[in-house]
Parts: C-alpha cells; structure tokens; sequence
C-alpha cells in the first residue's frame, strides 16, 4: 500500500502492534512463589478472562500512575474473585502476580513497519484504548524507539471510535486529518472510528476474514 500524501501514521496497539503473551501459566508460578497459593491452569485461565473483562470496561479509569495503580489493585480483585483458591489472599500479592503475568510481545511485522515509516518522514502516533501504562508496554515490546507519540484512551478521556482520541492524536502529529492514515484490526473502533473523524482507515486483518465493501485491507503490517 503506498500513499505518498501521508504524513502520519496513526496505529492501534493491541491485535496490531502487539498481542498478549499466553499468560495463565505464568500466573499459576507467580502465585505459587509469591503468595504460596496452587491454582490449576482452569482456575487460572477462569480468573484471567473475568480480570480482561473487567479491565476492557475500567481501563479508561487509568488516567495517570496513581490511577493506573488503583485499576491495577482493582483488577486484581476481579481476578482473585473469579478464583475460589484466592479467598483470603493477600491482595497485594494478588496484583503483584497478575501484573507479572501480564505480558506484551510485538508482532514480527510491528518494527519493521514502524522503521519503514519514520524513514520516508512519516510520524508514528499510536492510538490504543488502553490505560497510561501504554507507553511503557510498548517500551517493554522493544517499540518505543519507533514511535513519535502515544495516545491512550486513559490519558485521552474518551475511547476509539470516538472522534476525541483521534482528533488528541492528529494534535501530537502535527498533521489535519487529510494527512493521515489510521491502522488498526477492529472494524468498528479503527475504521469506523477513523473515518468518524475524517480520517483515512485501513483494516489490519490478520485473520483472513471476508473485507466489507468499501474497506481497504491488509493482512500484514508489511503491506504499508
């Protein structure tokens, strides 16, 4: 894909620059040393899915490292509920091994996609529903180097696909909408969030799934 009018690159982060590690083995070891708890690979996948949900519904709570902290602990709990082997454990230990088993890992596809578009004057921005964590969690997956500027929907306020987050991330650029193009694997927060803002949008499906008319698709980063 090639468009030399573009001066920004505007990309999502989970499902398309980064994905989450395989996490509930982690979680039954770090409970094990930290808190002396045995939980089974059920009960730890159980509590991790109930921990994603309620993350998913609270992560835009988590504005700045005092708030972050808070929906960690918060997190934490929904964790330790959803699994009767951490009645009575200590929160702290609690949250502790979650957040240690909570890993992010770029795609192959990420860093080279990210080089090749600094390299032609193209800024990167990064637009994630996500905490303020982000920036670390992409540092963490070796791409910080890569990337010009972070927008979380913590820190924004809002969340994709409303206009706000993009309209936060056309600021950090530097860049009108018209100059821009967003990347992203969900057709209605990316794409359909994008446009809303008058923004051109790209689908990363990685899936293969049937492309809606309409909508221009890319199954790889490495087709930018």
């Amino acid at each position: 894909m090639s468009v030399p009018s573009v001066r920004a690159l505007l990309v999502d982060a989970m499902g398309t620059l980064v994905r989450l590690l395989p996490a509930a083995a982690r979680l039954r070891a770090e409970l094990a040393e930290r808190a002396g708890i045995t939980v089974s690979e059920a009960e730890a996948a159980q509590g991790l899915a109930a921990e994603i949900a309620y993350y998913r519904t609270h992560m835009h709570e988590g504005s700045d490292r005092a708030s972050v902290a808070v929906l960690h602990r918060d997190c934490g709990a929904a964790l330790a509920a959803a699994m009767p082997s951490l009645a009575g454990a200590d929160p702290d230990q609690v949250t502790a091994a979650l957040l240690a088993a909570l890993r992010f890992a770029a795609y192959p596809d990420a860093a080279p996609a990210l080089r090749r578009a600094r390299e032609r004057g193209t800024r990167v921005v990064v637009v994630s529903n996500w905490d303020a964590s982000l920036p670390a969690a992409l540092t963490d997956a070796g791409l910080g180097g890569l990337i010009d500027g972070v927008v979380s929907s913590g820190q924004a306020g809002a969340a994709k696909p409303s206009p706000e987050i993009f309209a936060r991330a056309l600021g950090i650029a530097g860049v009108p909408a018209r100059a821009a193009t967003h990347v992203g694997d969900s057709l209605v927060q990316d794409v359909a969030g994008a446009r809303a803002a008058g923004i051109e949008a790209v689908w990363l499906n990685r899936a293969g799934a049937p492309i809606p008319a309409g909508v221009r698709a890319i199954a790889s980063l490495r087709e930018l």
